[in-house]
């Protein structure tokens, strides 16, 4: 499992130098500083002893008992998922998450997250960008925004999360950037107009949640994007895209509280998107993460 793994790993940097090549994407400028790395190395070795002991005993509702009662956030939500310290429910949390999916993916997330960049780039070909808008759906901190604003500084985004704390954190982080704003707000209801929006972006959120709820949030895509408009998700493998690890895929919800993974590998996107008018337009593997982008009709 190791070789297959580490040439998957290798693939990833191979085929991000090829979308370079290619003109795709400009060289990305992911390099941290020394003191930024050993900080966040610092935070994640400290929590990490926490997130193992929560995962020993399978606490991971700990962030519901601690959360005053309300309807801000849906139940589904309310979980350590991860294990992770206070849900996405803390300036620890925000602070250290992207390191630890950093440690998980074993270096490969932000090069996993570009392959987005490949069916953006198309779209974008002969626009203006500066009139085209692009919602980044349940965004973090923001992590794929260096890449996108790196590409198309002009560019109009609208970032979502639903957790005040990650939003803090990415406004901090993108506080001299222009032509970009976030919302606090739920995938399932977007506080977005109709057929307002030209690309839409999510990372990593489909497999977080219930099914019920991806399909209402399909339902939220169809109905911002405008007609013509880009839907492209990345999220993680399903069954079928890699047969030779498909034990990880197996293992995954139960080691990383994931209660939603099981159904999700399972889905068939291509059938809920075509009810709501989203076409298939292209799809692409990238280690542990696969990209899929389509057309609203």
């Amino acid at each position: 499992h190791w070789k297959t793994l580490l040439s998957h790993i290798q693939g990833v940097f191979v085929q991000d130098l090829e979308n370079i090549e290619a003109g795709h994407y400009r060289l990305p400028q992911d390099v941290p500083k020394l003191s930024s790395l050993l900080a966040r190395s610092r935070r994640f070795f400290r929590d990490a002893l926490e997130v193992d002991k929560r995962r020993q005993h399978h606490r991971h509702n700990e962030v519901r008992a601690t959360q005053p009662p309300s309807k801000a956030y849906p139940t589904y939500y309310l979980q350590n998922f991860h294990y992770q310290t206070d849900g996405w429910l803390s300036e620890h949390s925000a602070k250290v998450y992207d390191t630890q999916v950093d440690v998980l993916f074993t270096g490969t997330t932000d090069a996993m997250r570009r392959q987005a960049l490949v069916p953006i780039s198309k779209y974008m070909k002969g626009r203006d960008q500066r009139k085209v808008r692009l919602l980044d759906l349940a965004t973090g901190t923001a992590p794929f925004l260096k890449d996108l604003k790196h590409n198309w500084p002009r560019l109009p985004v609208t970032a979502i999360d639903l957790s005040p704390d990650y939003l803090v954190r990415a406004r901090q982080r993108y506080s001299k950037h222009k032509a970009l704003s976030f919302v606090q707000g739920l995938a399932e209801r977007l506080p977005v107009a109709d057929a307002s929006q030209d690309i839409l972006t999510c990372f990593y959120l489909f497999h977080e949640l219930p099914p019920k709820i991806r399909r209402q949030v399909i339902g939220e895509v169809a109905r911002v994007l405008k007609p013509g408009g880009l839907f492209v998700l990345v999220d993680a493998l399903q069954f079928g895209d890699r047969p030779e690890i498909e034990g990880l895929l197996e293992f995954f919800p139960h080691g990383f509280h994931e209660p939603y993974f099981s159904s999700y590998v399972e889905e068939d996107f291509d059938v809920i998107c075509a009810q709501e008018d989203l076409m298939r337009e292209s799809a692409s593997l990238s280690y542990l993460t696969k990209m899929i982008a389509w057309k609203k009709v």
